[in-house]
């Protein structure tokens, strides 16, 4: 039985309750061609589970509220929607905020105690047989992480002062965030910069301070949306202008990069002898250098020449190391 049938039998019974006609089991029952029983079940379902205030009234044979301002909630799920919902909580168990998983975990077991159909589903159900795993990934501050979300959703400037370890840098900026994005499991605010005066990518465990902005921060009208920025170029480096990589990979390794996509402007062909080349764009080659010396022989850099030469002077530093 669909809990969306099972709902509209609540409801119905709600507003016979509230508008004082005393409903009953009989009358459920016959409303909605169903058995005695299963009448008087959604009526103890209601009054236990759901909390609904109900009181017999013995002369009238049916049921009043005892608290006429009750309200049945609005939240109804069908067995997709909620395992749906349960999975996305899973995902979210990722987020370095102790009190927003708290919220959902409290919700979602609140949904789950309005449906019972499927005993299943479950929060410690799920947690047995869904995980979520994540290597390398910058841990985030927790405080951090809440500020930024805070004035992402009410589009609040921020002040923080960063650290850039590429130049071993701290800056004071402020900043009006515009995205929130977890990438490989290190999150990231896409935000509009004014030190900059342009779309910047911050990481938040290189935030070492953060407090509400006094400046208001314009977005130009300009600027590019969202998606295309994180979108425009492999990994999480950006930049207005990007290069094409041509990458060959050897025979061995071409069924793994034939299954993964490393963008979605990526282009593959095969070579006579088996061999893939994979083309995609990149705006920095500190990324790119990165996913090349990990597949060690098995990759060649066709081009550009710059990237080229400097896969082949890691090389050549990594053959001192080890010489």
């Amino acid at each position: 039985m669909s809990s969306k049938v099972i709902y509209e039998r609540f409801l119905w019974f709600h507003n016979q309750a509230k508008q004082l006609r005393y409903p009953n089991a009989p009358g459920l029952a016959n409303k909605f061609e169903l058995s005695h029983k299963t009448a008087q079940r959604d009526i103890e379902f209601m009054r236990d589970r759901i909390g609904a205030p109900l009181a017999y009234v013995r002369a009238c044979r049916g049921y009043v509220y005892e608290d006429e301002s009750f309200d049945l909630p609005g939240l109804w799920l069908s067995a997709g929607e909620l395992t749906s919902l349960l999975v996305s909580y899973r995902l979210a168990t990722t987020m370095p905020d102790k009190s927003l998983k708290t919220t959902m975990k409290s919700f979602l077991n609140h949904a789950l105690s309005l449906y019972t159909s499927s005993k299943s589903i479950s929060l410690d159900n799920l947690n047995e047989k869904v995980s979520v795993k994540n290597i390398e990934y910058s841990l985030t501050n927790e405080n951090t992480f809440h500020q930024v979300l805070d004035a992402l959703l009410h589009t609040k400037p921020l002040r923080i002062e960063y650290y850039s370890p590429h130049n071993d840098e701290h800056t004071v900026r402020d900043i009006l965030p515009l995205h929130l994005l977890s990438y490989m499991g290190t999150w990231h605010i896409i935000a509009h910069c004014t030190l900059r005066n342009e779309t910047r990518d911050f990481t938040l465990s290189r935030i070492r301070s953060i407090a509400p902005s006094q400046i208001k921060i314009i977005v130009p009208a300009s600027l590019v949306s969202i998606k295309e920025y994180i979108r425009r170029n492999f990994g999480i480096m950006n930049s207005e202008e990007s290069m094409e990589v041509c990458l060959r990979f050897s025979k061995d390794a071409a069924p793994w990069i034939a299954e993964q996509v490393w963008h979605p402007k990526q282009q593959a062909s095969y070579e006579p002898d088996g061999r893939l080349c994979l083309t995609l764009p990149v705006a920095d080659f500190r990324e790119i250098k990165r996913e090349v010396l990990k597949y060690g022989h098995h990759v060649e850099v066709l081009s550009p020449l710059a990237l080229r030469d400097e896969v082949k002077d890691e090389i050549e530093k990594m053959n001192e190391l080890y010489r």
